[in-house]
């Protein structure tokens, strides 16, 4: 007879008090119910309690696999208060399944919080793993997908979205971002003012009926989705990384020392041919940093 796995959710892991429960991260489809996998609803059936982001859209998940266990919401408005409530749950040695309302929690939800918490207090965690949204789409879009980063939503706002891009704009990998339909068209046209004319995808119901890719340029997919309007489902943007030479062209000095010779318009022109990067995005940095050294 084969030994016990030590990575099953029913195995003993150093650190675990005695008479401590799980903790088991559950991934769960994200549009394809066919998605789950066994070891995904044996884990479900098997918790003394499910928390999970919107109790009505797990307990159609429950539902359409026959799965009757107590739900609990577990969400950003109600993790400060839950929290103490679930550790207290595993440590009396309950099995508590965590899953999102799509795909693998912890991604862009509290739920490390929760598994920090647990594992600093000697609870078991466990992951059963399976559908990603951003590792779906990374996989779709026909980007690198050596190096890559998810960095979540950007801020709703322009001033706070460009702010957050020219932060990323010199990560040297593929960038993941979460969208919905009426911002991506401002968010696209975000990214090609500070990121310029990268490749990119948007990919959008994925595993579900009209799951759709539509590859092009930054500049290009901005022009689409502002004449054909927002559209409809989950979306992700893939975005590709900054060429050899942009990773090595520095903007923000380029400009300061064509500032310090030149007009505002003269050193963008001159720092967009360098770079070449659109003129558009060269000079609204051009602008921001002459404005900085004005107000000094």
């Amino acid at each position: 007879m084969a030994e016990p796995s030590e990575s099953g959710p029913g195995s003993k892991r150093r650190g675990a008090h005695p008479g401590d429960g799980l903790l088991s991260i559950v991934a769960t489809p994200i549009g394809n119910l066919g998605d789950i996998s066994a070891r995904a609803l044996e884990t479900l059936r098997a918790a003394d309690l499910i928390a999970c982001e919107d109790t009505r859209v797990t307990g159609k998940l429950l539902a359409h696999f026959g799965i009757r266990r107590s739900t609990l919401p577990y969400h950003d408005h109600n993790a400060a208060e839950m929290r103490p409530k679930l550790i207290e749950r595993l440590r009396s040695g309950e099995k508590i399944a965590l899953v999102s309302d799509a795909g693998t929690p912890l991604i862009s939800d509290p739920g490390y919080k929760l598994v920090r918490q647990a594992s600093e207090s000697g609870i078991a965690v466990t992951v059963i793993p399976g559908p990603s949204a951003p590792l779906a789409a990374l996989v779709l879009s026909g980007l690198p997908s050596d190096r890559f980063l998810f960095a979540g939503f950007l801020p709703a706002k322009d001033g706070a979205r460009r702010t957050a891009l020219q932060e990323l704009k010199s990560v040297p990998a593929t960038l993941l971002l979460f969208e919905t339909g009426p911002r991506l068209a401002d968010s696209l046209e975000a990214c090609y003012a500070v990121l310029g004319g990268r490749e990119a995808a948007v990919v959008r119901e994925i595993t579900k009926l009209h799951e759709e890719v539509r590859r092009g340029t930054l500049e290009s997919l901005a022009r689409h989705y502002g004449d054909s309007g927002p559209p409809k489902g989950e979306i992700v943007l893939v975005i590709a990384p900054p060429t050899e030479q942009e990773a090595a062209f520095d903007l923000d000095t380029a400009l300061t020392d064509a500032l310090r010779e030149m007009s505002t318009k003269e050193a963008a022109a001159t720092v967009a041919t360098a770079s070449g990067r659109p003129r558009r995005e060269v000079y609204a940095r051009a602008l921001a940093l002459a404005g900085r050294r004005t107000e000094r």
